[in-house]
Parts: C-alpha cells; structure tokens; sequence
C-alpha cells in the first residue's frame, strides 16, 4: 500500500525533474550495482593502439604571436617599419609595416630548442614538446576560427572533437563526464565549442565555471537537498523504465536517453564530483607548484580529472579573447605568459611524475596566431596565414620542432600543418583512424576532418 502510493509522488517528481533538466549535464550510466545500466552507444573501442588514452587542450583564445614565444625571427628587426613582399599578406584588418617582437630567445634542454624568455618554467620541460611551427587556418575571424579549431569547420552546426573523441572512445570513469570543458564566468557565446551537434547529446561537453575553487560554487546544484540517495536511486531506476517503455515506440530518437544519461552523472557527480573538484584535497606544496588564478586552477583540475579517467579536458584561458591584442601587444603579452607558464609546468612535471603523461596528449594554442606587422602602431592583428601550437606527452616525439613559416613569421611555408591534419593527428594518437570515425546524419557520412586531414607521422614517437 505504501510501495502504490509513494511512486505516483516518485513519478511526478522525477517528470518534473526531467523538463527542468535536473541540474547537470554529462555522459554516463549508472553504477554497476543500481542495475540498470545500458550499453553505451559510442563505439567504445579503437581502431588500432593508442599512444594516448585521454587529452589536455590548453586554448589561448585570441590568438598568442608565434614570433613572440617559439619561432624567433630576427628578420623582422632588420626590416622593421618596412613592408616587403611576403609582409603584406590579406588579414582582417589593415596593417602597417612590420613590428619586431622585443622578446629573447634561449636554447633550452638538451634539444636546444628556442624558447622565450617570457616561458621560463615551460622552457625547462622543452624536451617533452613538439612545437608545431607551421600551423595554418582558413579564415581570420575569431569566429570561424574558433569553430574550425575545435569543431573542425567553419558551420556552427558540427560537433565538437572533445564529442567526437567521447563517441570514438566512450568513458572511462562512469561517474564523471567524459568530456568537461573548464572556462571562467559564463561564456554563452562559446558553447557552440563544445556542443555535439548531431552526435547523442550525451557527448557534448560538460561545461564548469572554475574560477572558485569551492566545488559546491563550482558546480551547481552538487547537492540534492531535498532526497537522500536511496530515494534518487529509486527515481532514476523508474525514470529508466518510464524512458524504456517511452523508446519502444521511438526507437531512433536519442533526445531522451541523453537527458536520463544527463541525470544518472548528475546523481554520480554529487559524491565523486565533490572530491574530484576539491583542489583543497591537494597539499599546499602542489598547489603552490602551480599558482594562483582562473588558469592554475584549471590546470590542476585538469589534471585530476585525467587522473580519474575523464577523455578530454578542456582549459580556456579567460572568457572572451584576452590574447586578442589588437594594441599594447608588448605590454600584455608579459602578463598573460607570467599566467599561463608556471600552471603549465606544474601540469606536465605532475602528469610526468603521476606516469600519466606518456598516456596523456597535452595541446597548447588558439584559434590562429597573430601578424608580424603592426595594428595601431603598438598591436596585432589576427593572422591565419601561419602560426605556432605545440604537443606534449601521449606518444608525441618531444624536444623538436616541426614545420617552418616564412622570415618574417607570416605563412606557413614548409611541412604545413593545416586544423585538419591537427584532428587527424590527435585521433591517431588516441587509436581513431580520423577517416573511419565517421557518423551517418541527413543522408551522409560526417567526420571530424570532413573530406581532408593527413596523420603527421614525424611527430609520433
């Protein structure tokens, strides 16, 4: 009699908690012993074996100046103030002549790779990357660039390669997300990088405001005040057979098996998602490693969240482009690489020291670089032409450099490395073959690199 009355109640509440969206996003199932796990529709699997089982992407959103901090160019300061051929390339904005980079370059590790003065604590770890020198992109608009670098295209209605990873190689930890993307404030305008598109929703990033370092602010509604975990675990358990009965007659829409999948990691996330995101559990001596700031605390999130078997993980510097510096591009650059340089050293000295990071892939870089000639005397403009990323860990050969753009630092001019061949690359590494990692949507096959993308082989160990 009890059983017949409380689960009208139960129904209710958990159909109420389905149009609200009950909290949290993510990808999982539930533990083994709630019983009532499914096979997860992601392939699960690889293609042949992986170098790397999981990945970091440390973005630079706006665009760093590749003259400024891996690729020197002495040739600008001979000619500064000039524009010769091969300096006036199309950008998005007028420029004047070029503008040399007021940065020194050092020798470092054993390889003797350049790097600036400005990276002094990456410098040291220079043996475990390969910087990629001569990356190029197709359009010099934030915009397009940001959806090309992260989605691999330009059309804002295609997933994103953290779902594209997630769908590839499904989860290792089934009480976090598979993907979790970590950027300060709420960028709304951003999402679109890390939405699924046509993939199941359950692939899409899973997005967390990491500027407190408070779990309980981190992540909303963490805690479920109102139901102890029995009486969650029994709702789940009907809302599973409510969905089943309701799939029956609908067997190829995926919209709610997400959104219960979404509910499961949310019940999971309230007991290891609070010691998962608790950088307090870590000594002081760590956390003093890596610093203080937005950015050193998604680095050593990151870190933890690999750890704990998360696919991707995604760390933006700021919200909104703060390396977009279309004017005192001297005056800022110092601030941002004082930011980003000692977190970034902590993460691969930690992932290193853990045995993680010859199975981790950590990627640095933004949208596209920034040009050698100057933008209102003192600034830069976006510069698609040619730019600098870099590769560390995950079967990447470290110590070297790949690729070269012109004298001046403009176009990529040798071993060019298109976005395309970015994607097929970092799906190698993981065990994808980027040509069979295919997803049938409106009557064609779709892919992360589209119809391009070739596997740069010389940079795998």
């Amino acid at each position: 009699m009890q059983s017949s009355t409380n689960q009208p109640i139960r129904r209710r509440h958990v159909l109420q908690q389905l149009g609200s969206g009950a909290g949290m996003l993510g990808a999982a199932r539930l533990f083994a012993n709630d019983s009532i796990a499914t096979e997860s529709p992601s392939l699960g699997g690889v293609h042949f074996p992986a170098k790397a089982k999981r990945v970091i992407h440390l973005f630079m959103n706006g665009g760093p100046f590749q003259a400024d901090l891996f690729d020197p160019k002495p040739a600008l300061k001979k000619y500064a103030g000039t524009k010769p051929e091969g300096a006036d390339l199309l950008t998005e904005r007028p420029t004047g002549g070029l503008l040399p980079s007021p940065f020194r370059f050092n020798r470092c590790g054993e390889s003797g790779v350049p790097v600036s003065e400005l990276l002094p604590n990456l410098s040291r770890h220079i043996d475990d990357i390969c910087v990629l020198r001569s990356m190029h992109a197709d359009n010099p608009n934030h915009g397009p660039a940001l959806l090309q670098m992260n989605n691999g295209t330009i059309i804002p209605t295609r997933p994103s390669m953290g779902a594209w990873f997630l769908y590839g190689l499904g989860s290792e930890n089934e009480n976090l997300p598979g993907y979790v993307v970590l950027c300060p404030g709420r960028p709304v305008r951003f999402s679109i990088l890390w939405n699924s598109a046509f993939l199941p929703s359950q692939f899409q990033g899973t997005y967390i405001n990491h500027s407190k370092i408070d779990p309980e602010n981190m992540i909303p509604n963490l805690r479920n005040a109102r139901w102890d975990r029995q009486t969650q675990r029994e709702q789940i358990q009907l809302l599973n057979t409510l969905a089943a009965e309701h799939m029956k007659s609908r067997p190829n829409q995926s919209a709610l098996d997400a959104r219960v999948r979404s509910m499961e990691t949310a019940f999971r996330m309230q007991f290891e998602g609070s010691e998962a995101f608790d950088l307090n559990r870590e000594s002081r001596r760590t956390q003093d490693n890596y610093g203080t700031g937005h950015f050193a605390n998604g680095c050593l999130l990151a870190r933890r969240l690999v750890e704990r078997g998360v696919r991707f993980v995604q760390v933006y510097y700021g919200n909104g482009q703060p390396w977009d510096t279309h004017s005192k591009h001297d005056e800022t650059v110092p601030k941002l690489c004082q930011d980003i340089d000692r977190p970034i050293a902590a993460l691969i000295n930690d992932l290193k020291q853990r045995g993680l990071l010859d199975e981790t892939l950590i990627i640095w870089g933004g949208e596209f670089g920034r040009t050698p000639t100057s933008e209102n005397g003192n600034g830069r403009d976006h510069n698609h032409h040619g730019f600098s990323m870099w590769m560390a860990g995950g079967g990447v050969k470290g110590g070297m450099t790949y690729g070269e753009t012109d004298d001046f630092g403009f176009r990529a001019v040798q071993d060019k490395v298109h976005v395309h061949d970015l994607h097929a690359t970092i799906l190698h590494l993981l065990g994808l073959d980027h040509e069979r990692l295919t997803y049938r949507h409106a009557g064609r096959d779709f892919r992360l690199t589209d119809v391009h993308g070739r596997v740069v082989h010389d940079i795998i160990a």
